[in-house]
């Protein structure tokens, strides 16, 4: 019996396993996500059909990580790189239930800030709901054939 008949064959086609919008989906038993020298390396899978992924700081393209997993780890390194990177982090369970969801902090505005508090005693808080639901009506209706 020859050896190449008994170890199994990876291949690798180059293809990127984060898709265009940025977006990598890890799933499986015992997921883990941690650093390993400076990089992100994630494992996923399920028994023998397990993968690993390894995403330099630079470069990489992932703007969101989608977790459909009840079991496994990240580490606060790799919660840190995913922060610093600006990319959202997204776990669901195996129905499809989100158990946990972050991402990128935006600068704050405190005008805007302080507008937002203040609408509700200036009456611009109903304005703003009476606009957003006519609109909302509005296309309902035109979705729906309505006139």
């Amino acid at each position: 019996m020859a050896a190449w008949q008994n170890v199994s064959q990876v291949t690798n086609s180059g293809k990127s396993p984060i898709s265009k919008g940025g977006v990598l989906t890890i799933h499986g038993f015992g997921v883990r996500v941690r650093m390993q020298s400076g990089h992100l390396q994630i494992e996923d899978g399920i028994a023998d059909e397990r993968r690993t992924v390894r995403l330099p700081r630079v470069g990489h393209g992932l703007r969101r990580l989608v977790c459909i997993s009840e079991d496994g780890f990240f580490t606060l390194d790799a919660l840190k790189w995913l922060a610093d990177q600006r990319a959202s982090l997204i776990i669901l369970d195996r129905s499809g239930k989100v158990s946990f969801v972050t991402g990128p902090s935006a600068s704050s505005e405190a005008r805007l800030r302080r507008a937002q508090a203040l609408a509700h005693q200036s009456g611009a808080a109903l304005e703003i709901m009476r606009e957003l639901m006519r609109r909302s009506l509005t296309v309902s209706n035109t979705w729906y054939g309505v006139s």
